[in-house]
Order: C-alpha cells, then sequence, then structure tokens
C-alpha cells in the first residue's frame, strides 16, 4: 500500500492547534512539504518547528484571516508563483454555539464565508495546479452534523451541510482529472472547539465539566473523546495514493457514535 507523499506540497488550513496542526504534523511525517496556514503569524512558526523534515521537505507557512476571502485570494496568488500544491486539507474553527431561531443573519453570513466561500477561494486558485499534475486531494474537515444535526450548535450544522454538499458536488467534477474531494467528520475530538462547548453546556446546564464531557462519553460506543491525532491519520490516508480511488464520500471519525450509516 502506498502512503509516501514524498515529492508532493500539502496546505493545511487551521493548522496551528486541534486537528489542523496534527493533520500537519502526520503529512509531514508521510513525506509532504507542508504549508501551514493560519492567522497568528508567532504560532505558525512554533508549529514550523514540530514537523518532520527529512531530505527534501520544505516546510513553510502562510498568515492568512479567513474572516477576509479577497485578502485570502491575494495571498495565494503570490504564493502559487512559486508552490505547486497537491493537497489542501480545508479547516476552520466552528461558529459559536446556539440555537439556530436565535442566530443572526450577521452570524450565518460570517460562517458561510469563513467555511464556504474561502473553501472556494482555496480550491479555484490550486486546481490549476492540481489538473497539470494529474493528483490532487481535497479534504474538508467538518462535522458528523451532516448526517445528524448537533442540538444547540444551529449555524454550524446548517453551514457543515451546505460544505458537505458543495464537496460532493466537486468530487464528480474534479475526478476526472485525478482528483478527489472528501469530507473527514469528526464526533468528539479534544480540541480547543470541544473545550468550549463543553464549558458553556456545563454554565448552560448547571453541570460541573466532567459532568458533560462524561454525558459525551456515555453516547460514544468506543467509550472515550478521540485525540486530534486520530482524526489526523484519516486525513493523512485519504491524502495518499492509497486512496486514489476514494472520491465524494462523509467519513466519519467518531468512535461510532453517529445513528446513521
Amino acid at each position: 500500500m502506498e502512503l509516501s507523499l514524498k515529492g508532493k506540497r500539502a496546505l493545511v488550513c487551521g493548522s496551528t492547534q486541534g486537528i489542523g496542526k496534527a493533520s500537519a504534523i502526520e503529512l509531514a511525517a508521510l513525506g509532504a512539504s507542508v504549508t501551514l496556514v493560519a492567522r497568528d503569524k508567532a504560532k505558525l512558526k512554533l508549529v514550523l518547528k514540530e514537523l518532520a523534515q527529512e531530505k527534501g521537505q520544505e516546510h513553510d507557512n502562510l498568515v492568512a484571516d479567513f474572516n477576509f476571502p479577497n485578502r485570502l485570494e491575494s495571498s495565494l496568488e503570490k504564493y502559487l508563483t512559486t508552490h505547486v500544491v497537491h493537497v489542501l486539507v480545508n479547516n476552520t474553527g466552528g461558529p459559536p454555539a446556539g440555537p439556530a431561531l436565535a442566530a443572526t443573519l450577521d452570524e450565518f453570513s460570517k460562517a458561510f464565508s469563513n467555511h464556504l466561500m474561502c473553501n472556494q477561494v482555496l480550491v479555484q486558485a490550486l486546481v490549476p495546479g492540481m489538473k497539470k499534475e494529474r493528483f490532487g486531494r481535497i479534504i474538508n474537515i467538518i462535522s458528523t452534523s451532516v448526517k445528524i444535526p448537533i442540538r444547540g450548535l444551529g449555524v454550524s450544522n446548517t453551514i457543515r451541510g451546505a460544505v458537505a454538499n458543495w464537496s460532493k458536488t466537486l468530487a464528480t467534477e474534479l475526478g476526472p482529472f485525478g482528483i478527489t474531494v472528501n469530507n473527514v467528520l469528526p464526533g468528539a475530538s479534544m480540541t480547543g472547539r470541544l473545550e468550549a462547548i463543553i464549558r458553556d453546556r456545563s454554565v448552560k446546564q448547571k453541570k460541573t465539566q466532567d459532568q458533560v464531557t462524561q454525558e459525551m462519553i456515555s453516547e460514544i460506543p468506543a467509550g472515550r473523546i478521540s485525540t486530534p491525532a486520530e482524526v489526523a491519520a484519516a486525513v493523512a490516508f485519504l491524502a495518499s495514493p492509497a486512496a486514489a480511488y476514494i472520491n465524494g464520500i462523509n467519513l466519519p471519525v467518531d468512535g461510532g457514535r453517529t445513528g446513521s450509516l
């Protein structure tokens, strides 16, 4: 089974923490040159030092704020004059929790921009290079909510569903060019995002954070919350040559929690 990504470049969004950082580390371990993308330059520099560095690998970073799609587009235009990207990992922090009915139009608009619009900017910029190379992997880290909506995450449920359908549409368009488009759906993974959700539920439900955490665990057949590295392993496999015939899927990495196939 061919897993090596030597000679390939991966661009990983949201890569200074959580699943994004873990994915960057895993892709570098498979031999890819990795471009880290986030808005905090200092944190990017720190993560760069953690990446595996073998002969032929050239890691770098791109500072970008997904609140400004036009600026992202300009940054990519300059970056692509000297780089060809084979693997794109779309990963952006989720919108704040809350019911859909209470959400403002601005909350929906911001989430749509941060996720779908910036994903579109990235894909439109990188796909021409992937076509020339006859190798492309677009992997979107979204949520199990695209299968079953999660209570209390109204805006997130809505936007994640839009990204999933966008991804499936692209999979049919790009498949003939050796480019796959897949979604990884993390369940409960101990990231800053999950920690914030636990704190919020703790306050709203007047329970301790440990109680909220144990209630989450009770719904997971595996009996525990995952680490970001376990989700990153799925990302890395989908990025590899071995996954060339896997296209247009939603892959839950949730310990069996999602109640649907």
